[in-house]
C-alpha cells in the first residue's frame, strides 16, 4: 500500500512534482511494481488529482472515505476488510524504493514464528552531523535485538560524552505490519509523545507494539522538501 496525501504540510503537492519526465508519486508506485515482491500494489489517496494520476497509467488507486492525519490510519482504512495478513507501506514520496530492503522486511515475518514482531521498518546508518541534527530527519535507537526503543527528530542518543562511539540511524519510513497491528492503531487514539514528536510510529511502542529495525545500506532521497527534489532530480539522472 502506498498512502498519498497531496496536501503535504512541508511541501504542498509534492508528489506530484515532476521527477525524471513523470511525477514523483508514479515513480515510486512503479518502482514497487517493479519490486515483483507483492500480490498486489494499491495507492490510497485523499487526492482527485493523484487518483486520476494513478488511474491514468492503469495502476491500481483507492479513495479515503475519511480524514486522515497519517499513512497508517489511511493504509488501514483501505486493508480494514482485505484478506491479508502482511501489509507492506511504501510511501509516496520514496521514488528510490528498491527490491533487497523490502526482502528484508517480509523476511522477519517468515523467520518471526512466535510471531513477537507487531512491525518491521527500515534505518540507515548516518554520520552527516547536519542530517543528525535535522528535524526532518527521523532518528531511532533500538535494542541489542534490534527492537526500536524510541524515535525522535531530535539527535538520539545525545552526544554528552565525545569519546564514545555513538552511531546514528535515520529511520526510513517503509513500513511492514502484521495487518492486526495496523487495525490497532488505527483504533486507538494519539498520545502525548506521538502528538509532541509528528511520528506516527510512536504510537505503537506507547500501547506496547514490538518495531523490528532493519539496517538497510539505501539512502535513497525521501523528498520532504523542495530541496529534497533537486537532489531527487540530480540523483535520478
Amino acid at each position: 500500500m502506498i498512502p498519498a496525501r497531496y496536501s503535504a504540510s512541508r511541501f504542498p503537492g509534492k508528489l506530484m512534482q515532476d521527477l525524471g519526465g513523470k511525477p514523483v508519486i508514479t515513480r515510486t508506485y512503479e518502482a514497487t511494481i517493479e519490486t515483483q515482491l507483492f500480490d498486489d500494489v494499491v495507492v490510497v489517496t485523499d487526492s482527485a488529482i493523484i487518483f486520476k494520476e494513478i488511474e491514468s497509467i492503469g495502476g491500481k488507486v483507492v479513495m479515503s472515505i475519511k480524514e486522515h492525519e497519517c499513512g497508517s490510519d489511511r493504509i488501514a482504512e483501505a486493508v480494514e476488510f482485505m484478506d491479508v495478513d502482511i501489509v507492506v507501506n511504501v510511501q509516496g514520496d520514496e521514488p528510490f524504493t528498491e527490491v533487497d530492503s523490502l526482502k528484508k522486511l517480509i523476511q522477519v515475518f517468515k523467520e518471526d514464528d512466535k510471531k513477537e514482531v507487531d512491525l518491521a521498518s527500515l534505518m540507515v546508518h548516518i554520520t552527516d552531523d547536519e542530517e543528525i541534527k535535522n528535524p526532518n530527519t527521523v532518528k531511532v535507537i533500538v535494542d541489542q535485538k534490534d527492537f526500536a526503543l524510541y524515535f525522535s527528530r531530535s539527535p538520539i542518543p545525545y552526544p554528552r560524552d565525545k569519546e564514545v562511539a555513538t552511531k546514528y540511524f535515520k529511520h526510513k519510513g517503509v513500513y511492514a505490519f502484521r495487518k492486526q497491528a495496523l487495525l490497532d492503531f488505527y483504533r486507538l487514539p494519539m498520545l502525548v509523545l506521538e502528538a509532541s514528536e509528528k511520528i506516527e510510529c510512536i504510537r505503537y511502542l506507547e500501547y506496547g507494539k514490538r518495531i523490528k529495525m532493519v539496517e538497510t545500506n539505501v539512502q535513497g532521497v525521501e523528498i520532504d522538501t523542495p530541496e529534497d527534489l533537486e537532489r531527487a532530480k540530480k540523483l535520478w539522472k
